[in-house]
């Protein structure tokens, strides 16, 4: 009865234990997406077995095996180990997505993943819309390093979660954004940032990676920024917009303005994003960089459509170990391209901004710089523009009353060139020589006229070059205009026009209207009299009246077309320019220059003996021997 009792025992022992096993299997098969999860960890072990047995093949991971959404379990953490190998640990550390940090002028956010600078809002200033300017934003930069690690694997600093850490050092703010391998080993970005400085002092150090870092293969510093649109004209910006680097010490080249261009240097001592009125500066602070692969991308081809940025620029710099570490110390600089700000750094940071090259950058820096900065001190910027303008007619108006002379003496002596041309009709060699012999006589050369006008160019240049560039007209306004350095607009309209679109832009803009009057007035009236002293037109020689005559309507079509874009500063000066210069000839004309006076002195230059000059004499010989040519093919001719 007993063993019939344990059999019943057993069997429902038995059939307990049964039920028990069939719910806790129910309770723990696996849903589909554990099933699949199970398969994708068996595929990435013998994925890492083969990777594991490869012990020549570099592993290159990517961003999937660096996710730092939350702390990995010992499970997490043994697969992330096998891919990652040391750097796994950083994969464990807790820590804010964002760091912000602020000064004075800088807003700063620092991104974990990364721990590069993800914002950068400069807080002193504001775009053509009055939002705020941000160089860095929205991803339009990365700064990264990508290195290999002596297990042979290729990892990139862009994909992993740094620790940040906010000190401060007196009034100086310190930013460390650690990439930790363990506690005690890690590699360290570190900003220093002063209250009222546009400079960061930026380090890249390693600590215990020694044994860690592959030293046989390269560490490569990646910098990729898109230049951000601050200005009302994107066109007119982008032409402002560019890679601009200091090399070999003292030597300043730039990549191409508006196409691509590429190119790679060696010893460079500092690299500039220039965004037009502002820049984003890398300088070597400890050695300059041994070589820099630098690209530069025009991203502006239709500014209907290419409205947010202007140029795309990338650097690939190599970084070299010091005794299997990192130690790089450098600058980087986001601020105004203002050429007060950048010299105050000594390293001719200032040389990045387009004064001209030659003696026209000279002549800005020397001149124009300091006397608009010491009017603009006292007087606001658009009335600085006209002194300045006043000032520079004045000291050219030497230039002006030459010309005038030299004219007032042609025209003297045009009824006896007339009668010179006259005379020698048909020897054209003798009619020229006897011209030439009478205005050397007289000293009345066109030469005399036309030196002195050379003289202006390289003012006319240098001031082209400095108002667009004049970082203290951004925003000034004055009269009907906003913004000094950005067209005047009067009429605006929202139609696309193919032609005019392009070349004229869709506004209207007055001082460039203006501007064209004047120089048309002015080119009027001294072409005109140009032309009256000229005879007929010397064979095979283009008739030059005629040419005078296109250019009085060509050149204020071409000021009324070119600057319709331009800053309005350089349109203001050069409408003051040239009423200045229409008043100072009519000064001149009526009150400086007595045409009878000048005709007493001709006469008695004519009567003194006049001794020809090495010049003269050889081109008197060249005369002759053109002549003495000219009349042996005749002959041959008529043979």
């Amino acid at each position: 009865m007993e063993e019939k009792k344990l059999d019943i025992n057993s069997i429902i022992g038995f059939i307990l234990i049964f039920g028990i096993l069939v719910y806790m299997m129910y309770q723990n098969t696996p849903t589909p997406e554990e099933i699949e999860a199970q398969k994708q960890a068996e595929q990435e072990q013998v994925e890492a077995e083969q990777k594991a047995s490869k012990q020549n093949e570099a592993v290159v991971t990517t961003a999937q095996d660096y996710s730092s959404a939350k702390v990995l379990d010992s499970t997490q953490l043994a697969k992330a180990q096998s891919r990652l190998g040391s750097l796994s640990y950083a994969l464990t550390l807790p820590g804010e997505e964002m760091t912000t940090v602020e000064t004075e002028i800088f807003q700063l956010k620092f991104k974990r993943n990364g721990g590069q600078l993800a914002e950068v809002k400069l807080k002193k200033f504001v775009d053509h819309d009055s939002l705020p300017i941000y160089m860095v934003k929205d991803l339009n930069s990365n700064f990264n390093i990508t290195f290999s690690t002596s297990d042979n694997r290729t990892h990139n600093t862009q994909d992993f979660p740094f620790q940040p850490s906010v000190t401060k050092s007196g009034e100086n703010t310190i930013v460390s954004m650690k990439l930790k391998f363990s506690e005690t080993e890690f590699l360290e970005y570190r900003y220093e940032l002063r209250p009222s400085d546009y400079m960061i002092d930026f380090s890249i150090k390693s600590q215990g990676l020694n044994g860690i870092f592959n030293t046989s293969q390269p560490i490569t510093l990646d910098w990729r920024q898109k230049g951000m649109r601050h200005a009302k004209s994107i066109s007119y910006e982008n032409r402002y917009t560019r890679l601009t680097y200091m090399h070999d010490k003292d030597r300043v080249e730039k990549l191409s303005q508006m196409g691509d261009d590429e190119e790679t240097v060696e010893d460079v001592e500092w690299l500039s994003y220039r965004q037009h009125f502002f820049s984003s500066i890398l300088v070597a602070n400890d050695a300059p960089f041994s070589k820099v692969d630098m690209t530069s991308q025009n991203l502006v081809e239709d500014e209907e459509i290419d409205s947010l940025f202007t140029k795309l620029y990338t650097s690939k710099i190599p970084l070299a170990f010091s005794g299997g570490e990192l130690n790089k110390n450098m600058g980087l600089y986001y601020g105004p391209t203002d050429a007060k700000v950048l010299k105050t750094y000594d390293r001719d940071l200032e040389e990045s901004i387009p004064f001209g090259w030659g003696i026209f950058g000279w002549i800005n820096k020397a001149l124009f710089i300091p006397l608009f900065a010491w009017l603009s001190s006292m007087l606001p910027y658009g009335i600085a523009i006209i002194v300045m303008t006043v000032l520079v007619k004045l000291m050219l108006s030497f230039v002006q009353y030459k010309q005038f002379l030299s004219q007032a003496k042609l025209r003297i002596l045009k009824p006896e060139l007339d009668a010179i041309r006259a005379k020698y009709k048909d020897n054209k060699l003798k009619a020229q020589q006897e011209t030439m012999a009478l205005q050397s006589k007289a000293g009345a050369s066109p030469l005399s006229g036309c030196l002195p006008g050379l003289m202006q160019i390289p003012v006319f240049y240098a001031l082209f070059m400095f108002f667009p560039t004049a970082f203290d007209l951004r925003q000034k306004s004055f009269l009907w205009v906003d913004d000094l350095s950005s067209y005047d607009s009067i009429l605006e309209w929202d139609t696309h026009i193919p032609i005019i679109s392009t070349f004229y832009g869709n506004h209207m803009a007055l001082f460039p209207i203006l501007a064209a009057i004047a120089i048309f007035f002015y080119m009027k009236m001294t072409t005109g009299q140009q032309t009256a002293m000229q005879g007929p037109p010397q064979e095979g020689m283009p008739d030059m009246s005629k040419m005078m005559k296109y250019m009085i309507y060509f050149s204020p079509l071409l000021m009324l077309v070119f600057f319709n874009n331009y800053a309005s500063g350089l349109s203001l000066y050069y409408f003051i320019s040239n009423l200045i210069s229409i008043g100072i000839m009519l000064v001149i004309k009526n009150y400086i220059i007595d045409e009878d006076k000048v005709l007493a002195k001709i006469e008695v230059s004519k009567s003194k003996p006049k001794k020809q000059s090495r010049f003269q004499k050889k081109m008197a010989e060249m005369m002759e021997q053109a002549e003495q040519q000219k009349q042996i093919q005749q002959k041959r001719k008529k043979k």
